[in-house]
């Protein structure tokens, strides 16, 4: 290492010890320092690092939590960014607080959540063995813009990495496109038809034509979104068979899924420890991920078990007598899909929605009314009440009453202690559906309440 490097190794360091001395996170800043001082210090780090990154529009902590414990089944000896600070500079933060004040890593693995936007700084300097993408969604238009042009970022990225491994979500037609113009080598993971109900058509496409000829796609069956068994007639661009593939969803309950899986051909029944469909894609590709990394097959399926959610994903906590649940929404096709977790709940549960529309939330807020809110009305008596939260939190309530939900039924609580409290002397469930900085202030409050760690621990 040069003197740069090492000056930049203990600026960061001496960065991130201050802001956890005054109990802020410290998970981007101090890299971004760093970043000033050597601007190649995360490729200089990360040289004998062998990494897994995963990328993509939803899933990706969750995912990179899968993979991490594989990795710890495996006896791996790794590091993972796990506060979610997914850009350059807290990727680098991550890495400097992984070595040695001369910038000699301590461990030789690691898992990488990575922005899809920042793939094109990222990736040429980290130089991962393993690229899993997840799905592309519409997301954050103000920041990403159309999903094409986040499409366009990920190729790039790969570009400048041929060696990597590519893990691909073959029921998602933009994803697999990568494989179309990419030397990389490619992995397929996905639902095969028939596992679960098909859908009769994409209840919200991203992806109506084919990426190369653009034809309207024909699907042989639809999970959620755009994803499913997808071909184009005239070109003849169609779904890829899968090398891990769930081949059934057996049971989806309120705390986990059992579902029949293939690995490269063998059979298995798996247990994954959340609910929800878009977890299946989640496990199925950390799985992917695990093994093409080097983890036993034994290992990659326990790990489907005994993982634990990511902050936010899926979270459970308990409140008093009231079991929640903390669902992280930002998109239309993951709204969706936390609608479809809702509608197979049994018990009666009260919903909290938070809508923030700040920089890491995306400011334009216009994708709340392509979320399918109206499916609440069928749930209307299970829904005990609906509380709206957060900076926009009229939005919400107004995205709500035209969905047909009655505005006497709707509470505005913008103070989350008070909300918190509030729920605490419930007997029911309870469904909070935070944006991700509206999450992050929540949850605070909820482990002060019901104890647990910070998001950076």
């Amino acid at each position: 290492m040069n003197f740069k490097a090492i000056l930049a190794i203990l600026l960061c360091k001496l960065l991130r010890a201050v802001s956890r001395l005054l109990h802020r996170g410290g998970t981007a800043m101090p890299g971004r320092f760093a970043l000033k001082v050597c601007p190649d210090l995360l490729a200089r780090l990360s040289k004998d690092v062998k990494t897994v990154v995963i990328t993509g529009t939803n899933g990706k902590t969750t995912s990179a939590r899968i993979v991490e414990q594989a990795f710890r089944e495996q006896g791996f000896d790794y590091f993972a960014n796990r506060s979610g600070a997914n850009l350059l500079d807290g990727v680098t933060t991550e890495f400097v607080m992984n070595c040695t004040l001369g910038g000699k890593m301590k461990k030789s693995r690691a898992v990488i959540e990575c922005d899809e936007a920042a793939a094109v700084k990222v990736f040429p300097q980290l130089r991962p063995q393993i690229v899993v993408v997840t799905n592309l969604f519409r997301d954050q238009l103000d920041r990403y813009g159309e999903v094409t042009h986040t499409l366009g970022n990920i190729r790039t990225a790969l570009e400048a990495v041929p060696e990597a491994t590519v893990c691909v979500n073959a029921d998602c037609s933009l994803c697999s496109s990568l494989a179309l113009s990419l030397p990389n080598r490619v992995v397929y993971f996905g639902i095969e038809q028939g596992a679960v109900p098909s859908r009769a058509k994409p209840e919200l496409s991203d992806a109506t034509h084919c990426i190369r000829c653009k034809t309207e796609y024909e699907y042989d069956y639809i999970t959620y979104g755009h994803l499913g068994g997808f071909r184009c007639p005239k070109c003849g661009y169609a779904r890829r068979g899968a090398d891990y593939a769930v081949t059934d969803v057996i049971e989806q309950r309120a705390n986990g899924t059992t579902a029949a899986v293939s690995i490269r051909g063998e059979k298995r029944v798996v247990e994954i420890n959340l609910p929800a469909l878009y977890n299946v894609y989640n496990a199925i590709g950390a799985l992917a991920a695990s093994m093409e990394a080097g983890v036993g097959r034994e290992e990659a399926v326990r790990a489907l078990a005994s993982f634990q959610c990511g902050f936010g994903r899926m979270e459970a906590f308990r409140l008093g007598k009231a079991d929640v649940r903390m669902m992280l929404v930002k998109n239309p096709a993951g709204c969706n899909q936390v609608i479809d977790y809702l509608e197979n709940l049994h018990n009666r549960f009260v919903l909290a929605i938070f809508l923030n529309d700040r920089g890491a939330d995306g400011t334009d807020i216009s994708w709340i009314w392509d979320a399918e809110f109206e499916r609440l009305n069928a749930l209307a008596g299970r829904i005990e009440k609906v509380i709206v939260s957060g900076d926009r939190a009229q939005d919400m309530r107004v995205r709500l009453k035209y969905a047909g939900v009655e505005d006497k039924n709707i509470t505005v609580e913008r103070d989350y202690e008070t909300l918190v409290t509030s729920l605490e002397g419930l007997e029911t469930d309870v469904c909070l559906m935070p944006t991700y900085t509206a999450m992050l202030e929540l949850r605070s409050v909820m482990i002060r309440h019901c104890g647990g760690a910070e998001f950076w621990e």
